[in-house]
């Protein structure tokens, strides 16, 4: 057996780092930046007002209450903006450019509302509510950093300085497949012997959270034929073959059978659930096989494969919260693997430690007790049984 620490990296070095590609702002959201986004303009482009009112000189309305001629109107938008004379105003809106001359807006709720002439009843000292260039963003430096993770500020900095697309690590194309004879779809019946297909379903979801692009084929039979004919034919188009199931030690593991000596390496991790494992590459695609049970898919997708995707998309935050949490209840434990057990965390407020307690049994098959669950207890490969009130380590999911 190879310690999970070791199979996450050897996950990880195979998936590599996603190619880059320049997408639309639209479809960038969630995506992670490769480069360095230099501001061709500055932020603001240009000295304008932060007030609906009107732009005057401050030496002009030092003493108040003033009236003074109003000379012109400036809209947002306006391109053509006389300078300011002495002893004048001009009517100015909120992000419309400054004139020269001027040196302080007054708010328009501190006049009459003056068109033709205006009363000021309170004085503005020099720099009232003008927005300078480039307080935001001084041109020519770097406006957003590569590995950042796009959300919507950092899409509306980018339009902001005048980019239509960006740079950033492709999403990657997983195809994902789940093999057991006894696999059915729903809505049709069961038959005696038969259970519903889950796994496909699971992984997928998981998948596009990450923003990973999903293509599924589901309940392919235990036959290694019928196995290469339904998914060489797709692999063309994916940066990783997921599959689940067919890769235990008994018979009739069509995973295991199909892939043998095709660059596909089949192993056993320290780990439970989850041991069964294979990684590596067939016809040049990256190939990442999961046992069948639903509990050790996804164990397993957190353990190692959630972390080894986000790397590969340009993330450098990989893992969840960990924080460390006292056991309510003893916990058997084998020693020489490392068990992840459904839990649920809670903290009082004001406490430093939280407490967990385990969700459902060891099984893994118990696919309700995960839905009950908010966190993963790992139990380290020497600890042995675990006893109520011990500190462990718990992954927040």
């Amino acid at each position: 057996m190879i310690s999970v620490d070791a199979y996450r990296e050897t996950v990880t070095e195979l998936l590599g780092r996603a190619p880059v590609t320049t997408v639309p702002l639209a479809d960038a959201a969630g995506l992670v930046l490769a480069r360095d986004v230099l501001a061709d303009v500055a932020l603001p482009p240009f000295d304008n007002s932060a007030m609906d009112g009107y732009a005057v000189r401050a030496e002009d309305v030092a003493e108040v209450p003033v009236v003074l001629p109003v000379a012109d109107d400036i809209p947002a938008g306006r391109v053509d903006v006389e300078p300011l004379k002495p002893g004048t105003a001009q009517r100015i809106m909120t992000g419309a450019p400054l004139p020269p001359g001027a040196n302080a807006i007054v708010m328009v709720e501190d006049t009459d509302r003056g068109t033709t002439e205006v009363r000021i009843s309170r004085a503005a000292s020099s720099g009232n509510h003008i927005r300078r260039t480039g307080e935001d963003v001084t041109k020519g430096t770097i406006a957003l950093r590569a590995g950042t993770v796009l959300g919507h500020s950092h899409l509306g900095l980018a339009a902001a300085v005048g980019l239509a697309e960006l740079e950033v690590y492709r999403p990657l194309s997983v195809l994902v497949v789940s093999t057991g004879t006894e696999l059915v779809e729903a809505p049709n019946p069961l038959r005696h012997g038969q259970i519903y297909e889950s796994n496909s379903v699971m992984l997928a979801a998981a998948l596009r959270g990450l923003g990973c692009r999903v293509d599924v084929i589901r309940s392919v039979v235990d036959d290694v034929e019928e196995f290469r004919k339904i998914i060489e034919p797709r692999l063309a188009n994916a940066d990783l073959l997921l599959t689940s199931g067919g890769v235990s030690a008994g018979a009739y593991e069509v995973v295991k059978d199909a892939l043998t000596g095709q660059g596909v390496e089949f192993r056993k991790i320290a780990m439970q659930p989850g041991g069964p494992q294979g990684c590596g590459r067939w016809n040049g695609v990256p190939v990442v096989t999961l046992p069948g049970n639903p509990v050790s898919v996804l164990v397993s997708f957190e353990a190692f494969l959630r972390p080894a995707l986000l790397s590969a998309m340009g993330h450098t935050a990989i893992d969840r919260r960990r924080v460390r949490a006292r056991l309510t209840e003893d916990m058997p434990t084998p020693l020489g693997r490392r068990q992840y057990r459904r839990g649920f965390y809670t903290q009082a407020e004001g406490e430093v430690t939280g407490e967990v307690g385990p969700r459902g049994g060891p099984g893994s098959h118990l696919l309700a007790a995960f839905t009950q669950a908010n966190c993963l207890i790992v139990l380290p490969e020497e600890t042995g049984d675990a006893q109520r009130g011990d500190e462990v380590d718990v992954l927040l999911l």
